[in-house]
């Protein structure tokens, strides 16, 4: 029998799988699967970094599912490989996982601090603008790269409405779901360090600002 997650019934094994087929059409289409103590965390990278170096802020996308209490898990699979199992309220997994650097980022448990609110109608009005840019700036048969690039330059610069967060959080919000038909309500934010997360209803965003390269400061040793 194929490795299968067990959820308290049919709604959230669906609810699984319509964020993992959302996932799939973006441009990583892996998702990370934590559970523990009977919730499960389910994240996507709706943007992040391709090469060493590279400037382009991680964006991540989850939701909070209610899971199996018994199980415990971190693994990483193709959101397109996820599939309803045999038996009711479950869901297959492959029979191996991937690889996705973004994976190997956590974002803080603790520490957050309440930042300023933004309204849903601001994030919409930020999607609108995010893909009249990028649809003006692409050729009509552009290729992969070109697309990654632009994506990532649109959807990566800061936008003044989001209180300076990048497009790229109204952009997650808006490809996984996560904004309603009312516009009316408040996404409330928090921030931690280089870290920020976006909460609506329906899931989370969180950014991290800039790439660290993983070296420290040079400290002077030895004798002076």
């Amino acid at each position: 029998m194929a490795p299968h997650l067990v959820f308290p019934d049919s709604r959230t094994a669906t609810d699984l799988l319509t964020f993992a087929a959302r996932a799939a059409r973006l441009g990583d289409p892996a998702v990370r699967l934590r559970a523990a103590g009977g919730t499960l965390a389910v994240s996507a990278a709706p943007l992040s970094p391709r090469g060493f170096g590279e400037d382009t802020p991680t964006v991540l996308g989850m939701r909070f599912l209610r899971i199996d209490p018994e199980l415990e898990c971190d693994l990483v699979v193709d959101a397109g490989a996820l599939r309803p199992g045999d038996a009711a309220a479950t869901i297959a997994l492959p029979d191996s996982g991937v690889s996705a650097a973004w994976a190997g980022i956590s974002p803080p448990r603790g520490g957050w601090v309440p930042g300023a609110d933004i309204s849903e109608q601001a994030l919409a009005r930020a999607v609108r603008r995010g893909v009249d840019a990028v649809a003006a700036a692409l050729p009509v048969s552009p290729g992969e790269d070109l697309v990654r690039t632009v994506r990532a330059a649109v959807w990566g610069a800061p936008d003044p409405e989001l209180s300076g967060l990048v497009a790229g959080v109204a952009f997650a919000a808006d490809a996984l779901g996560f904004l309603g038909t009312d516009l009316a309500r408040e996404a409330s934010v928090r921030r931690t360090g280089t870290w920020t997360r976006v909460s609506l209803p329906r899931g989370h965003v969180l950014v991290r600002a800039g790439n660290p390269t993983g070296l420290t400061t040079v400290r002077t040793t030895g004798a002076r």
